[in-house]
């Protein structure tokens, strides 16, 4: 892969990139509120049943069919792609955040001069209302124009989830950056082998119904730190 591309996916995974992640907990300030989620143990099974039910058989899933359907100049298939992952989202907070994110990469994104057409084409799908423009399926169309294989852009989509459910336990837990890193360190044999497994032809599943449940009582808690 060329440096320079490796570098630009890079810059769009570090959390300094302007996709509005840092303001989703994805239930999980709800979750700690309401007592669920306490201690290391209980934030690394909350994260990892996501991983495994959740983003792992669904957004994973769509990211590889956008990849796919991107390699193969098919605008429709990524639009399709697209309402799927929106038909499987429960909660309006999480449909929000993931459009939200999603459409900032689109902006911010820099198409390669060599593989312009299918970023510019989803973009104006997305601005125009036909496709609502979610991250997972930004994510396999950028980066595969960018030239990330399949498998690398699955691992660094769910890695930086990881990142972003540290970085807001940081906030609601009593956990340091020490802690944080040895929770990333242990999610990485989970996410090596769903991007090593993980396949266009697969059906969309989400069973996340704890995850699923404290994302639609975010709305209701008297303060919050995060917007879902």
């Amino acid at each position: 892969m060329d440096t320079r591309l490796l570098l630009q996916g890079f810059r769009y995974l570090d959390t300094f990139f302007p996709s509005g992640g840092f303001a989703f907990s994805s239930g999980l300030e709800a979750a700690v509120q309401e007592g669920h989620v306490r201690t290391i143990k209980d934030l690394d099974q909350y994260v990892v049943d996501f991983f495994r039910w959740g983003l792992g058989t669904c957004e994973a899933v769509t990211l590889a069919q956008a990849y796919q359907a991107s390699c193969k100049r098919d605008l429709d298939g990524v639009i399709q792609t697209d309402h799927a992952l929106e038909a499987m989202k429960l909660c309006q907070e999480t449909r929000a955040a993931s459009r939200q994110m999603g459409r900032s990469l689109l902006h911010h994104a820099i198409p390669p001069h060599n593989n312009q057409g299918i970023i510019e084409e989803f973009s104006a799908a997305v601005y125009s209302g036909r496709s609502p423009g979610h991250l997972a399926v930004t994510f396999g169309v950028v980066f595969q124009a960018i030239g990330w294989d399949q498998p690398q852009t699955i691992a660094g989509f769910l890695y930086q989830a990881g990142v972003g459910f540290v970085s807001a336990s940081y906030k609601l837990l009593p956990i340091g950056q020490r802690e944080g890193q040895r929770l990333l360190e242990s999610w990485v044999p989970v996410i090596e082998e769903l991007s090593r497994t993980i396949d266009a032809r697969m059906i969309l599943m989400s069973w996340t119904p704890v995850q699923d449940i404290y994302s639609m009582r975010h709305s209701q808690l008297t303060s919050r730190l995060f917007r879902s």
